[in-house]
């Protein structure tokens, strides 16, 4: 290791690779423009990784992870089923413009076929459904409206991610954020 030069994680080439993937899509997670971006070898890669798959399952995971598995966690510490609600959304379309984090979503979408990406973005979707559909049902929603409900928030947040990507002066934004949740609240849990 040279002098000065910090020591790269397995964790450091999964963010690279999420941000490269962010920038460029599937195509986008190739070890030596990652390397570069890194400024290190692909030395350091085929210490952590044996291949771009492996690489591109750990960015997966980490994706999976942060994007559905904590986020449902940050929002289970809100007792009340509305206000968790409000909370999910709000950190779901984030400040209305395009973050890494939609763009990480639409290029997982655009290569839903992938081997590697067809199976998470199954788990995720499942996960992040059945998680709706569950604040729904405590709302009080029978088990079939409950699900609709969560098809709608669902869609509705893949349709917001990608207006904030082609046309990000058209999605809310600060105080228009918090009212643009609450209408979307009121519609989706309206009898």
């Amino acid at each position: 290791m040279v002098a000065g030069r910090k020591r790269l994680t397995a964790r450091d080439w999964t963010s690279a690779a999420l941000t490269a993937l962010a920038e460029g899509g599937i195509a986008a997670v190739a070890v030596e423009p990652i390397a570069a971006s890194l400024g290190t070898t692909k030395g350091s890669f085929y210490w952590h990784f044996p291949n771009r798959e492996a690489l591109l399952e750990a960015a997966l995971a980490e994706w999976e992870r942060t994007r559905t598995e904590d986020v449902i966690t940050l929002v289970e510490g809100e007792p009340d089923l509305r206000r968790r609600l409000h909370k999910l959304l709000t950190v779901a379309l984030g400040a209305g413009t395009e973050r890494p984090a939609e763009r990480i979503e639409l290029a997982l979408q655009a290569n839903a076929d992938h081997p590697l990406v067809a199976p998470a973005l199954a788990r995720v979707t499942s996960r992040r459904l059945d998680y709706l559909t569950q604040v729904f049902a405590g709302l009080g929603f029978p088990p079939d409206d409950a699900r609709r409900r969560s098809l709608l928030a669902y869609t509705a947040y893949l349709g917001h991610a990608q207006l904030a990507h082609a046309t990000p002066q058209a999605v809310p934004t600060g105080d228009e954020l918090a009212a643009y949740v609450d209408a979307v609240i009121a519609t989706l849990t309206a009898r």
